[in-house]
């Protein structure tokens, strides 16, 4: 589907809060609390388009609640989140759904229909946002499902009838339904062997680079944050701190120097070089 197909379907809010320019992400003063744990107090991100941001973080850091926060699915107790220029938190549900819109999500088990088949899971964001006519739809998600390297038979197949590599797969064929300009992941390579998870790390840059994507990854996976990610953003101390692999590498905060200098950090350097 064409952008401006897109757009005359669903118009953009007006008088975006931000330039678009230079980043697509922007979160100023963040504070996440359930009860009385603060997951995040004064958290600050950018994120630049075009790239592909790894977030990583120890166990209950919040690293899915930001994407959540992000997306606006989950609203912070304080601060401010701008995506695509627009503020969050200002938009009306219609101009929130709009934003949404020029996003794709894959959440960590897929999260598809299963009682729906692969195709009829990656119309359901077209039938949803836009009023194609069916056999365009249907025309759209053969086209998605395989740019997710998916064979075309697996379009008739329902999520139980497939692996987990290939339910991912799916699920990243629905979340580019939309001609998204920002990609979000939710332990993309979970569950995944090494070849299969390297195969995935390999597709999302090569769909990043073809599809000018901005890519937002929450990952634990090391392989991923040395071979396709251009910057890493480490939750840390209710927090976050941002940069590349080897500004990170000279970190002196103990997390994150364990993080990236014990024996997994070091054994996925050694076989990125």
């Amino acid at each position: 589907m064409a952008p401006d197909d897109q757009t005359a379907r669903h118009p953009a809010p007006d008088a975006p809060s931000s330039s678009e320019g230079d980043f697509v992400i922007r979160v100023r003063g963040l504070v996440t609390r359930f009860g009385p744990q603060v997951l995040h107090d004064g958290l600050d991100l950018d994120v630049r388009r075009g790239e592909v941001l790894g977030i990583v973080g120890g166990s209950g850091t919040g690293k899915s609640v930001l994407l959540k926060e992000i997306l606006g699915l989950i609203h912070p107790a304080a601060g401010r989140v701008e995506m695509l220029g627009h503020d969050m938190e200002r938009l009306s549900d219609s101009e929130r759904i709009s934003v949404q819109a020029r996003t794709g999500v894959l959440f960590q088990d897929g999260a598809l229909f299963s009682s729906m088949t692969v195709a009829e899971n990656v119309m359901v964001p077209l039938k949803e946002h836009t009023d194609l006519p069916p056999q365009l739809t249907s025309e759209i998600a053969r086209v998605k499902i395989g740019m997710a390297g998916l064979p075309p038979n697996a379009g008739r197949k329902y999520p139980s009838e497939l692996s987990g590599g290939m339910r991912k797969r799916a699920g990243l064929a629905r979340a580019l339904a939309l001609d998204p300009d920002i990609l979000f992941l939710d332990e993309p390579t979970a569950g995944l062997d090494p070849i299969g998870a390297a195969a995935f790390d390999q597709l999302i840059r090569n769909l990043q680079r073809s599809l000018g994507l901005t890519v937002c990854m929450v990952t634990h996976d090391l392989d991923s944050l040395t071979s396709i990610c251009d910057r890493i953003a480490v939750l840390i101390d209710k927090k976050i701190r941002v940069g590349t692999l080897a500004e990170l590498l000279d970190d002196p905060h103990p997390w994150i120097h364990e993080y990236f200098h014990g024996p997994r950090g070091r054994a996925a350097r050694r076989a990125e070089s």
